[in-house]
């Protein structure tokens, strides 16, 4: 039962920091929460707590703060995350039914939660290695020159450009691409890759099989195409102008930001491995990142690939629908949990909604 209480304690203390970003002592504690035990008590317990490592005492005869640790029981055992206010739904629907392109609405997203959180919103574009292909048209440019453009099911327009010497003829190019999107619409890239080159080997025409092979390579490129340049972020200019501003951690945190090889990684895999609430969070070292070791960070996958593979029969629903993206925030240690967790997933869900042009759903941000 004291342990029990100890965690209560532990709680209330944390929730003080986060509101005030002040060392909490026992007579605060007492005042502003009901313990049901004194103040004495209360120190007692505060000690305990740490003796274990969940607080600290910055400075002699002060109040305690959080670790690490505390604050990691603490997000483990997250009861409610705050519902995001009719308002704040409204912001994130007016942002997105205004924008006018893919690239856009992440732009506006990540400058809404920033807004929402008082942090650092990061949103990445849909993966290329994710995604399906939606249509593919190879357009003559010269006597030697196709451009390639590639339609993902994401909304994501890509082109490329093939030389071919012996070009065939804009009819053929129309034939040639006829049978490829035949073949090959919604399947991944990487498919589409391994499937171009089956049809090449099947074309009797050198030169026919040569823009085909190339087109084949396209694909392959595509697949495997590094994603870090495709990152929009917003609110690094609130961590700096905020009441409580601390340039200490606020420095290292801009130079991890520059490396977005590296948010990239990070935010990807903690992605994909969703904790509590349906968002993965990393606090302070478990980002394995220098520059966040006083940071914490929330992020969670949207959108949901349609990609088939192989073993995946025509028609079929595609298995694992992964998401194609990642959305975050990264603020301080003590940022507000409850909220940036319901903002990050509330983002996430109208981003997923907007992509698969589906109506309903963006209301809900319990996660339900």
């Amino acid at each position: 039962m004291a342990n029990e209480r100890r965690m209560l304690v532990l709680r209330a203390v944390i929730e003080d920091y986060i509101r005030t970003q002040e060392p909490v002592g026992s007579g605060a504690l007492t005042r502003t929460h009901d313990l049901g035990v004194s103040s004495a008590t209360v120190r007692n317990d505060m000690a305990a707590l740490e003796d274990e490592g969940y607080l600290i005492q910055p400075h002699t005869s002060a109040g305690r703060i959080p670790t690490e640790k505390g604050y990691r029981y603490f997000v483990d055992r997250l009861a409610t995350v705050v519902p995001l206010s009719p308002a704040q739904k409204r912001g994130i629907r007016t942002f997105l039914s205004g924008s006018v392109s893919l690239d856009d609405t992440l732009r506006r997203s990540a400058r809404l939660l920033a807004q929402i959180t008082g942090q650092v919103a990061v949103v990445a574009s849909p993966s290329l290695a994710r995604s399906a292909l939606r249509h593919m048209e190879m357009v003559p440019v010269s006597s030697a020159t196709v451009l390639v453009v590639v339609i993902t099911d994401t909304g994501r327009v890509e082109q490329r450009t093939i030389i071919s010497a012996d070009r065939p003829s804009d009819e053929v190019l129309g034939r040639i691409s006829a049978r490829v999107n035949a073949k090959c619409a919604g399947r991944s890239l990487r498919r589409c890759g391994i499937d171009v080159g089956l049809l090449a080997q099947e074309e009797p025409d050198v030169a026919n099989r040569g823009v085909m092979d190339a087109l084949a390579r396209v694909y392959d490129e595509l697949a495997t195409q590094e994603q870090a340049s495709n990152l929009y972020m917003a609110g690094t200019s609130q961590l700096t102008h905020g009441q409580t501003a601390d340039m200490a951690v606020i420095a290292p945190l801009f130079d991890a930001l520059e490396e977005q090889a590296v948010i990239m990684r990070l935010m990807t895999a903690l992605s994909e491995v969703t904790q509590s609430h349906g968002v993965g969070i990393a606090i302070g070292s478990e980002t394995h990142t220098p520059g966040l070791m006083h940071a914490s960070v929330v992020t969670t996958g949207y959108g949901q690939s349609s990609a088939k593979e192989e073993g995946d029969e025509a028609g079929e629903t595609p298995s694992g629908g992964e998401p194609v993206a990642f959305v975050g925030s990264i603020g301080p240690t003590h940022m507000d949990y409850a909220t940036t967790i319901s903002a990050v997933r509330a983002v996430a869900r109208y981003l997923t909604d907007f992509m698969t042009n589906e109506e309903g759903g963006a209301d809900d941000d319990t996660g339900h």
